[in-house]
């Protein structure tokens, strides 16, 4: 097998291969010989076998952190890293050549409130926003779907949030069968164009997570809302509903992964809660130090 860029780590349900790792960023695999190979979680939506994609398989992947990572080791890790990410976050917004766009995507329950909050809320209010895309307008569904997305991408200097994402347009919609699937395929050609766009024009660095979650811990933080006074309000009985469509779900994400990835995907391990904080953490960080950025001097007076 040979591989280019090494970085990162990756989780299979019966095997862990070490940070240290090889992972191709650019999606250049070659395989000698038939192999199995565990997803690696950054960065890349299938690896080629025999001159053939294999595309991803969900229930093939981890949802939990691999066993060499330590709980608390981990948590002090994240403490570092989010110090990092605040001098990197005064640095892009300082620079004014760069901006980030992070889409955080999973089902109900996968955290993905609790990413933005526990990951961006240390950050300078300044230089960071967050959005969470609903079920769209009246006003919204009079445009083109990607309308309301546009307008909410980030300026130079900023990193902007997407809570679920552009992504909602080929996911529920063709879950429920609210298109068909030529306007699936479409939209997919779409949102690649789109990607592309703001990165070679907007100079904007996308990042973009899938927080996969197991079946049974959904069921058990669905569960939590009915039964956590804390959690209440975020009890909503379409989620359920929504839960017995997994399967579809699982199909539909993974077909994303596979079309829509020009811009490559993290699929990141969501049962556990700090690990998850942990890899979006330490993916951003990267990305950023990636930049090389340094504080503008000061301007002649």
């Amino acid at each position: 097998m040979i591989v280019t860029k090494a970085f990162h780590f990756a989780v299979f349900k019966n095997s862990f291969i070490s940070p240290l790792a090889p992972f191709c960023y650019n999606h250049q695999f070659s395989c000698s010989h038939s192999v199995t190979i565990a997803y690696l979680l950054t960065t890349f939506p299938f690896f080629k076998n025999k001159n053939r994609y294999m595309p991803i398989k969900l229930s093939e992947i981890s949802t939990r952190a691999p066993k060499e990572f330590d709980k608390e080791q981990t948590k002090e890790k994240l403490v570092l890293l989010l110090e990092e990410l605040d001098e990197l976050q005064n640095l892009l917004y300082a620079n004014g050549k760069h901006s980030v766009l992070v889409i955080i995507q999973g089902m109900d329950a996968s955290g993905k409130d609790g990413a933005v909050k526990n990951v961006f809320g240390t950050l300078n209010p300044l230089g960071v926003l967050a959005k969470s895309f609903k079920a769209p307008t009246e006003e919204e569904l009079s445009h083109d779907f990607l309308w309301r997305i546009h307008k909410y991408t980030p300026a130079k200097g900023m990193i902007q949030v997407f809570n679920r994402s552009q992504y909602e347009d080929v996911l529920i919609t063709r879950v429920h069968k609210w298109i068909d699937e030529k306007t699936v395929g479409e939209r997919m050609n779409a949102i690649n164009n789109f990607e592309m766009l703001l990165q070679e024009h907007g100079q904007t660095i996308i990042l973009k997570f899938y927080l996969h979650l197991s079946r049974e811990k959904q069921h058990e933080r669905l569960n939590e809302r009915l039964t956590i006074a804390k959690k209440h309000w975020k009890a909503n009985p379409n989620d359920f509903i929504e839960a017995t469509r997994w399967d579809d779900y699982m199909k539909a994400y993974e077909d994303c992964f596979e079309k829509c990835n020009l811009v490559p995907w993290t699929i990141v391990p969501a049962d556990q809660n700090w690990y998850k904080e942990y890899i979006l953490a330490s993916t951003l960080v990267d990305a950023l130090k990636k930049l090389k950025m340094q504080y503008p001097p000061l301007k002649e007076q």
